[in-house]
């Protein structure tokens, strides 16, 4: 019985040994596995970005009557995107002109008669408000039929036509979504521990996902706040060539390792 007793006593050792043992932690195959599961302590996701991009809108009311550019085409700084049928404005600006030019010849005629001792200086003093006022009339007509056109600010392409041609919107709709493609940054989303490393004229690679060929990128400058959520600081770095690129594309930025 003491035999029996000594023989369970060691085979229950033995299972226990082999519900004990582990596999061994040298095993290169565990460790590429762990490696590729683990992300990477130098890198960090980020998308292209414009300096220049906006979204034109419509300063008054009205009828469109020119689109030039539909999506993808390329414009010049100065080129009329959008335009607007402006015949009741410039009515309106030539009767303004020409009410104008009728005060400033009562004011000339009052200052000869002033001059004569025919009228005295509060007839002079009223043709000279009437001039004030008729100028500002016109001043204001011509604001507004300078609105009639949407004028390119910087060299671009269209992104998206949010109208048509013949459309009548109000005032303030957009028009248009314009993009400047020669003028990317990179907008990188770091976190906020690197702060220490991460200093302007810094620079570091940049691979897009769309195109896979490193980029050769420098840190401009960085955000003004942590989100305390993600823990995350804003990094916009400048690109020096983006011939070839788009604004959207996204990719990962990768740091050398600190010393």
């Amino acid at each position: 019985m003491r035999r029996l007793s000594s023989w369970v006593v060691g085979l229950t050792f033995v299972a226990c040994g082999v519900q004990a043992q582990t596999p061994d932690a040298g095993d290169p195959l565990l460790e590429s596995n762990a490696a590729a599961s683990a992300p990477a302590g130098n890198e960090a996701r980020g998308v292209l970005r414009a300096r220049d991009q906006a979204v034109l809108a419509s300063e008054l009311a009205g009828r469109i009557v020119e689109l030039p550019f539909s999506e993808g085409e390329s414009f010049k700084k100065g080129d009329t995107l959008a335009r607007f049928d402006c015949s009741a404005y410039q009515a309106q600006l030539n009767a303004a002109q020409a009410a104008s030019r009728g005060a400033n010849e009562e004011l000339a005629h009052n200052r000869q008669l002033e001059a004569l001792k025919s009228v005295g200086r509060f007839e002079v003093s009223r043709a000279e408000a009437r001039v004030s006022e008729a100028q500002a009339q016109s001043q204001v007509y011509q604001v507004q039929v300078k609105r009639c056109s949407v004028i390119a600010p910087f060299d671009g392409q269209v992104v998206t036509r949010k109208v048509q041609r013949y459309e009548s919107v109000a005032a303030g709709a957009p028009l248009l979504d314009v993009v400047d493609n020669r003028t990317l940054e990179i907008h990188l989303l770091v976190p906020s521990r690197w702060m220490d490393r991460l200093k302007p004229g810094q620079p570091f690679t940049f691979i897009p996902d769309e195109t896979g060929k490193p980029l050769q990128a420098t840190v401009k400058r960085l955000g003004a706040r942590i989100d305390e959520g993600s823990q995350t600081l804003l990094l916009v770095a400048s690109v020096p060539d983006a011939s070839g690129l788009l604004s959207g594309m996204s990719g990962t930025a990768r740091f050398a390792e600190p010393k």
